[in-house]
């Protein structure tokens, strides 16, 4: 019996220290304090580990990690100018060269594959996992790093899977009780305070640490907001400055449970990317909510699946045909506190989550843009691309011309055929220039 009571004890001890520091003032969206406490200490820590690493790294390690972001240097020069200088105006053999050349680049490190890969770090985190050039370089170094395991395992990880549990359960419970009321407006102003006050705590569950700039340009009501897609989390980063209905591809698990509930307390439209009845049911869901004007904004992410926060890959261009205003966000994640990225086809939600859980935060920077919308003879794949350029510029981003769905597809022969196209073109224009000359 005493120890069942000591259990007690303890447990209801830790759960009001978890009530009162931190559940009650991340739902109602203040700090105490201690997360920058908590920061601060992690940024002087991870600043002295990479002196250290530094010092005690071999001058070969260091010139191996800064040459890590590519193996190969590409000449990103058109087709007409690659072929120059090994052609003359006909058709040579000669050219066989250039595309053996880019065949060789493209097997060696391509543009795409990397993109769906976790973000090699220059400088170790403390983290294994994010950094596999990592040697022993001190002893004190592997102390601080034993240290580090110990406060993210042993102290944090409780903490923030309890968090989780209780903001988890309560977007469960409360969008399924919220959604038996009739539609009215109390209806809509309950279902933006509960998923507002279970984003905050679920951001808290991962140490978030956001910063909204030029807030002036928040997404308005009857708009669709479009953003680059790192992790399911983006969700959490956004809602927790602003209500949106999402529109997303349905899952199952923990996900989908997440999904089914949501859906009751607010006009969320989920849909299987294989059917084409619910790609057009989407549709007509989209137009009819931006004619009301009252509606929350809708929540996009155009690429489709989740980049590794490097790169903008294609934006689909259904979200940009039906019209309205767009308010395009940029999302960037410090990788140094930990890897906000999901491999989807590697992990899944649990697993993910708790890796998330096991970082040292998720810090990361959210910009709102201007308002845009589609110019006069601009047709949408042109302002789908105006947009997703926009998104790219404003978070440092890579933009790449490549769809996200050749994470799991294979290359279209549209791609190929548009190469063959061009060649074509340069051999008939060629031929047609050497008549007019004889």
């Amino acid at each position: 019996m005493e120890g069942a009571d000591l259990a007690g004890k303890i447990l209801s001890t830790w759960l009001t220290l978890v009530l009162g520091l931190i559940l009650l003032p991340s739902a109602l969206g203040v700090s105490l304090g201690i997360s920058e406490i908590y920061m601060k200490i992690l940024v002087k820590t991870l600043e002295w580990a990479t002196i250290r690493i530094e010092k005690g790294a071999p001058k070969e390690s260091v010139l191996k990690n800064s040459a890590s972001v590519g193996i190969i240097q590409r000449d990103e020069s058109p087709m007409e100018k690659g072929l120059s200088g090994l052609r003359g105006r006909d058709f040579e053999l000669s050219d066989v060269f250039y595309f053996s050349k880019k065949g060789l680049e493209a097997i060696v490190e391509d543009e795409v594959t990397q993109r769906f890969s976790s973000e090699e770090l220059v400088s170790w985190n403390l983290l294994t996992r994010t950094n596999i050039n990592f040697h022993y370089i001190s002893l004190r170094l592997t102390m601080v790093w034993v240290l580090g395991v110990i406060v993210r395992y042993c102290v944090l990880l409780p903490l923030r899977v309890t968090l989780a549990f209780i903001g988890i359960s309560l977007l469960v419970i409360g969008t399924t009780l919220v959604g038996q009321l009739p539609d009215s407006s109390f209806k809509n102003w309950l279902s933006e305070l509960v998923h507002l006050t279970c984003c905050r705590i679920c951001v808290r569950a991962l140490s978030g640490t956001i910063h909204y700039h030029n807030k002036q340009y928040r997404p308005q009501k009857g708009g669709i907001c479009v953003a680059n897609h790192t992790s399911p989390i983006d969700v959490l980063i956004l809602t927790t400055d602003g209500c949106y209905a999402m529109v997303g591809q349905v899952h199952g698990g923990l996900m989908g449970i997440i999904q089914r509930a949501m859906v009751k307390a607010c006009p969320h439209v989920w849909f299987e990317r294989s059917e084409m009845k619910d790609r057009h049911l989407v549709t007509k869901r989209l137009k009819e909510h931006i004619a009301d004007k009252k509606k929350l904004p809708i929540l996009i992410f155009p690429e489709g699946t989740c980049i590794n926060n490097t790169s903008v890959m294609m934006f689909k261009k259904g979200s940009f045909e039906i019209g309205g205003t767009i308010h395009p966000v940029a999302i960037k994640y410090n990788p140094q506190f930990g890897d906000a990225f999901w491999n989807s086809s590697k992990y899944n939600m649990v697993s993910y989550l708790l890796r998330m859980m096991t970082s040292w935060a998720i810090v990361c920077d959210v910009w709102y843009m201007p308002p845009m919308i589609r110019e006069e003879g601009e047709d949408a794949v042109q302002f789908a691309n105006r947009v997703k350029s926009a998104i790219a510029i404003q978070g440092g981003l890579t933009e790449l011309p490549w769809d996200g769905g050749l994470k799991r597809a294979k290359v279209k022969d549209t791609f190929k055929e548009e190469q063959q196209k061009n060649y074509s073109k340069m051999i008939v224009g060629n031929g047609a220039l050497d008549s007019k000359l004889d």
